[in-house]
C-alpha cells in the first residue's frame, strides 16, 4: 500500500499554502516517493517578498533585545523536537541518525549566536572626533532577504541563514532545494511557534523560475546561496548585477595530505569520516588524499580495510542504524559511478569498490558503498571534478613541496587538511595552501558558528561569507552619524 504524500506548502504571511504538483521528493534510502515539491515561480516569490517588505519597518524597528527573545525561545523548540527534524532529514536526504543529529547541532549553533545580537550589533563611538563634534556608527539591517539552499543539509544550511538575517532586524524569504523541501517546512513551523510576527519569515518552493524571480526582484536586498559552483557563479553574476548583496558558496576539491610521520590509527579513522561521512555529499569532503612518500604503504591498506567494513543501509528506520547511507538520487548515483569508471578508463586503479552494493530491505535505494581509487593524475577527470560521493582519489606525491603545489592547482579553495606530527611541516602547510579553512589532524575544518565559513576561488562568489561576524557584517549596513551641538550653557537646557 502506497503511503499518501507528505504536505510541502508554501509559507507566506503567516498562512500554510498548498500547491498541486511539482518536482518528486524521494526516500532515497527505498526510492520511493514521498512527498512532491510545488513549482513556484515570479507570482509566488513577488508575494512573498511583498509581505516580507511590508513586515520589515515594524521588524526593524523591535529592540534587538525582543529579537533574540524569539531565537531563545526557537532554540527551545528546535531542542524539543530534536527527534522529529532528525527523521525528517534522515527520510529526505539519506543522513543517518548520527549525521543528521550533527548537522542539527551545527544548526542550533547558529540560532545560540542569533540569540547574542544585541552584543553583535554593537557600533562604535568616538567623542571630541573634532572639536565639539562625537561620531557614531550604527549597524542597520537592509530589509527583504533571501536564502538559496541546497540538497546536501536540508536543515543546518538554512539555519547557517534566517536566523542571523531576521535576528539583526531584516525579513526573510527561503527557497529550500526541491529534493528536500520537508525539512525546511518544519523549521518554518517551529519558528512560527516561537512567536515571530507574520510576514518576517517566509517559505516560497520551487526550481529555476522560483530563483530567478528572487535574483531581479528589486526589493530583495541580499541572496545567501549555497550549492555547485557553477550556480553559485550564476547567482552571484545576476544578484550583484541586479544590485543586491550577494554571498554565493560553491563546490570543492578539498585535499588531505598525508605524512609519512602520520599517527596511521587516527589518520585512517579521520580520513573515513572526511571521505565517505554523509555519503561523500558536502562540500567539506576530503575528496584527494596526496600520500607522501612512505605514507601510502603505510596508510592505504588500513585505509582500504576502514573502506571495505562500513556498513552501507536504509536511515529512515530506528536502530540499528547503518555506517553510510544512500545517496540523494539514482541521477546521482548513476553520475558518481560514471566518474568512478572514467577514472578506470584513464589509468587509475579502484582497490576499494563500493559499486553495486546491495541492501536486502531496500532494493530501490541509491546505495554506493565506500570508494577508494589509488594513482589518480592531475589530468584525469576525477582530478578536476567534484565527485560529491563517497568516492576518495589517492595521489601519490615525492614531498610536502609537491603535495602543497597539487593542491594549489584547483580552481577550488574550500577546506585542506595535513596529518603529520610534525609542528614545521604542518605550520608550512597552513600558511602555503590555497584554502579558506584548514585543519591539521582534523578531516573537516568546517567552522563553528561564531567563526565565519571561509571558502575561497571557486568556492566562493563574494565578499562577506556565512556565519560569524562576517555574516553579521552582510545582513546590516553602517550609518556614520557626527554629532555637533550648538547653544549657550547647559543649565539653560534645565531653566527652560
Amino acid at each position: 500500500m502506497t503511503s499518501p504524500l507528505l504536505p510541502c506548502p508554501d509559507f507566506i504571511a503567516g498562512e500554510w499554502l498548498a500547491r498541486a504538483g511539482g518536482t518528486a521528493v524521494f526516500n532515497p534510502s527505498t526510492g520511493d516517493v514521498i512527498a512532491e515539491c510545488p513549482a513556484g515561480g515570479a507570482a509566488e516569490v513577488n508575494a512573498a517578498v511583498e509581505v516580507a517588505a511590508a513586515a520589515f519597518p515594524a521588524w526593524r524597528d523591535t529592540p534587538p533585545v525582543e529579537r533574540a527573545r524569539v531565537f531563545f525561545k526557537y532554540r527551545q523548540l528546535v531542542e524539543a523536537n530534536f527527534d522529529r527534524l532528525c527523521q525528517t532529514v534522515s527520510r529526505e536526504h539519506g543522513k543517518t541518525h548520527a549525521e543528521a543529529r550533527g548537522s542539527i547541532f551545527r544548526g542550533l549553533e547558529n540560532i545560540e549566536y542569533a540569540c547574542g545580537i544585541p552584543t553583535l550589533l554593537f557600533g562604535d563611538s568616538l567623542r571630541n572626533i573634532a572639536r565639539g563634534v562625537d561620531c557614531d556608527t550604527i549597524n542597520l539591517p537592509l530589509g527583504v532577504c533571501a536564502g538559496i539552499t541546497p540538497f546536501n543539509f536540508p536543515a543546518m544550511v538554512p539555519l547557517w541563514m534566517f536566523p542571523t538575517a531576521i535576528a539583526c532586524g531584516n525579513t526573510f524569504v527561503l527557497k529550500p532545494s526541491e529534493k528536500v523541501p520537508l525539512s525546511a517546512v518544519l523549521l518554518g513551523e517551529l519558528l512560527e511557534q516561537a512567536g515571530l510576527p507574520k510576514g518576517v519569515f517566509n517559505i516560497v518552493h520551487g526550481g529555476r523560475a522560483t530563483v530567478d524571480a528572487l535574483l531581479t526582484h528589486p526589493k530583495v536586498k541580499a541572496i545567501s546561496f549555497v550549492g555547485s559552483t557553477p550556480i553559485a557563479k550564476y547567482i552571484w553574476e545576476t544578484g550583484t548585477k541586479h544590485g543586491k548583496r550577494v554571498q554565493a558558496n560553491g563546490g570543492a576539491k578539498n585535499y588531505i595530505v598525508i605524512m609519512p610521520d602520520a599517527d596511521v590509527a587516527k589518520t585512517v579513522e579521520n580520513v573515513s569520516v572526511a571521505a565517505f561521512g554523509c555519503a561523500g555529499e558536502r562540500c567539506m569532503a576530503g575528496s584527494t588524499a596526496l600520500a607522501v612518500g612512505a605514507a601510502a604503504e603505510r596508510v592505504l591498506p588500513e585505509l582500504v580495510k576502514a573502506a571495505k567494513a562500513i556498513k552501507v543501509g536504509r536511515t529512515d528506520g530506528a536502530a540499528p542504524q547503518p555506517d553510510m547511507g544512500p545517496v540523494i538520487t539514482q541521477q546521482h548515483l548513476e553520475r558518481v559511478e560514471s566518474l568512478v569508471a572514467r577514472g578506470e578508463q584513464e589509468g587509475a586503479k579502484v582497490i576499494a569498490d563500493g559499486r553495486g552494493v546491495r541492501v536486502a530491505d531496500a532494493p530501490r535505494g541509491f546505495y554506493l558503498g565506500a570508494t577508494i581509487v589509488d594513482g589518480v593524475q592531475n589530468n584525469m577527470t576525477l582530478a578536476q571534478e567534484e565527485v560529491f560521493g563517497p568516492v576518495l582519489n589517492v595521489m601519490r606525491m615525492d614531498d610536502l613541496d609537491a603535495a602543497i603545489e597539487q593542491a594549489n592547482r584547483s580552481a577550488f579553495g574550500n577546506g585542506a587538511a595535513i596529518f603529520t606530527q610534525n609542528g614545521r611541516a604542518a605550520r608550512e602547510f597552513t600558511l602555503r595552501v590555497k584554502a579558506g579553512m584548514v585543519g591539521v589532524n582534523v578531516g573537516v575544518p568546517a567552522t563553528m558558528a561564531m567563526f565565519p565559513f571561509t571558502g575561497w576561488d571557486d568556492s566562493f562568489y563574494g565578499d562577506l561569507h556565512i556565519q560569524g561576524k562576517e555574516s553579521v557584517q552582510f545582513y546590516t549596513q553602517q550609518k556614520v552619524v557626527s554629532s555637533r551641538w550648538f547653544g549657550g550653557d547647559v543649565a539653560d537646557v534645565w531653566k527652560k
